[in-house]
């Protein structure tokens, strides 16, 4: 009873704190998984985080969908150039041994928190044309505006879920940052539009370790549900957050992930 009922809250922990900064919970479930199964081999609970954050984005994404800040253009562009990123990231992780790729990207990530928390005033000039140019109101009636180059974010979401699959972290660690720092997205948009775009990365992703038999499907049954209520939630705590707030609550999730990485 206890071990179940401990998977659901992890499920709801993962769900939770990856809705709440477009994330997903992977960086959550794979270490705890490792922690509570470690007879499992590395690719089984990889397979079963996958699926878990399949039922976490479905919630975040249905939930960031009634806010109205789900940017849909942006999310359809961006998994459209992510899911064939994955697939060779995915095929290049079998050959990924060395120890110093992974240490050093934990601490480029590192670097992404801390320019994060102090984030200059003036945005990143990058001198491309804005291509895409966006104002809407949400459904509690805050108005958004902001404008970037749609080809920036395709080449980004590529190089994205390319990293996603190789190093086994969730595609928003990366998405959520450079779509604030250099799409200057607005932080609520950046994370319910990651949300929507890991929904589209996941189908594919969890499609395929489904079809290689991968997934442990009794720990999803557990998990699942418990992030699918987190997601809920997460999304409702994000609506209520100041943009600030939110920028530091990720880089303290990017960090947990750097360290994880480094530590791998």
């Amino acid at each position: 009873m206890i071990p179940s009922l401990l998977l659901v809250l992890i499920g709801m922990l993962a769900g939770f704190s990856g809705s709440i900064v477009g994330l997903g919970g992977g960086f959550i479930v794979v270490p705890a998984l490792a922690f509570l199964h470690g007879d499992l081999a590395p690719a089984h609970i990889t397979a079963t985080s996958m699926a878990v954050l399949l039922f976490n984005s479905i919630s975040s994404t249905m939930a960031y969908t009634r806010q109205k800040r789900i940017d849909f253009t942006a999310g359809l562009s961006f998994a459209a150039a992510s899911i064939p990123g994955s697939i060779i990231g995915a095929l290049a992780a079998e050959r990924m041994t060395g120890k110093g790729f992974f240490v050093g990207f934990g601490c480029f990530l590192i670097t992404i928190a801390l320019f994060l928390v102090f984030k200059p005033k003036k945005p990143l000039n990058l001198g491309l044309p804005v291509t895409v140019r966006r104002s809407f109101f949400d459904a509690g009636g805050t108005k958004f505006e902001y404008e970037y180059n749609l080809w920036l974010g395709v080449a980004i979401s590529f190089f994205v879920g390319f990293l996603a699959s190789l190093l086994g972290i969730g595609g928003g660690s990366l998405l959520v940052p450079t779509m604030t720092l250099l799409l200057l997205f607005p932080p609520h948009i950046a994370t319910a539009t990651s949300m929507f775009t890991i929904f589209l990365t996941a189908i594919v992703s969890t499609g395929t370790y489904w079809m290689r038999g991968d997934i442990e499907w009794w720990l999803v049954l557990f998990l699942a549900p418990g992030a699918f209520l987190g997601g809920q939630l997460g999304a409702r705590v994000a609506a209520k957050l100041p943009a600030k707030l939110i920028l530091r609550i990720l880089s303290v999730m990017l960090i947990v992930v750097a360290l994880r990485l480094i530590t791998k």
